[in-house]
């Protein structure tokens, strides 16, 4: 556990349709509190199972739970190294609305085809910035999203960095609390089956189904992801969460293999 302090609150100028967690940071390390349900849980594990992908470590951020005192109450959460390295995070809508002059998610949402959307979406990022290959990016995102059920990828949730001279670079995947269906408190109660109500989770970024959105990045920029773990991986990184409830870590790993068995295609045979 560790105390922390309103000095120590950060806004790194990201805006979550869920609500806004507390955050701080300590000596080079990101804290988070639990706003919702579990969302801590849910970036630790999303984490460690990426370890199970061919993603490069750098590609993502690695989270570590975490019990945070404020103010007098404790709450679960997780804790991430500051990976900036004297870059600043500029989440996708505000470059656009300093760039074009227009806001990304209104100009996405002009456009009728789910497909143009994406395209323009990644062909204008890279004019503004001149990142190579943001349509693997996204790709990659995208299908992490699917994955995971994170209904919170809008517009204010993906972030590219830049430095003092104005260059720009890929920012690693991160921010995935919201998946699994962490929102306990609004949306999706432990009282409710998972299963019947995994089709009621939208993604948001340029349509509302994951399954749509990952067909689009696949066909358009390929598939670049794939994992290699199955319910004896997944079991041992939920059961060392030991400061989440046993109905909280039942239902996460339900819905991870549940997920994993309609994106069956994204995973080594030997699982």
């Amino acid at each position: 556990m560790i105390k922390l302090f309103e000095e120590e609150m950060k806004d790194q100028g990201r805006r979550s349709s869920k609500g806004n967690q507390l955050k701080f940071e300590r000596n080079g390390n990101w804290y988070k509190t639990d706003y919702l349900g579990y969302e801590g849980l849910v970036e630790y594990t999303v984490s460690k199972l990426l370890a199970f992908s061919n993603l490069d470590e750098l590609e993502y951020v690695d989270y570590n739970l975490e019990q945070i005192e404020y103010n007098g109450n404790i709450f679960n959460g997780c804790k991430s190294k500051d990976f900036t390295d004297e870059w600043s995070l500029i989440t996708l809508e505000r470059l656009f609305k300093s760039t074009y002059g227009t806001g990304l998610n209104e100009m996405i949402y002009s456009i009728p085809n789910h497909s143009d959307r994406l395209r323009i979406l990644v062909d204008q990022v890279e004019r503004a910035t001149g990142i190579k290959d943001f349509g693997r990016y996204m790709s990659k995102m995208l299908t992490i999203d699917a994955l995971f059920l994170n209904e919170d990828r809008h517009t204010h949730n993906i972030a590219v960095m830049t430095d003092n001279e104005g260059r720009f670079k890929l920012a690693p995947i991160f921010d995935n609390g919201a998946g699994l269906m962490s929102d306990t408190m609004m949306e999706y109660p432990l009282s409710k089956d998972v299963l019947l109500n995994i089709d009621k989770v939208k993604s948001k970024t340029f349509c509302d189904d994951f399954s749509e959105q990952v067909d689009i990045a696949e066909r358009l920029y390929g598939q670049h992801i794939e994992f290699d773990f199955g319910y004896n991986e997944v079991k041992t990184i939920v059961d060392m969460a030991d400061i989440y409830n046993d109905d909280v870590k039942v239902r996460v790993i339900e819905l991870i293999m549940q997920m994993r068995r309609k994106y069956e295609y994204l995973f080594s045979k030997t699982k």
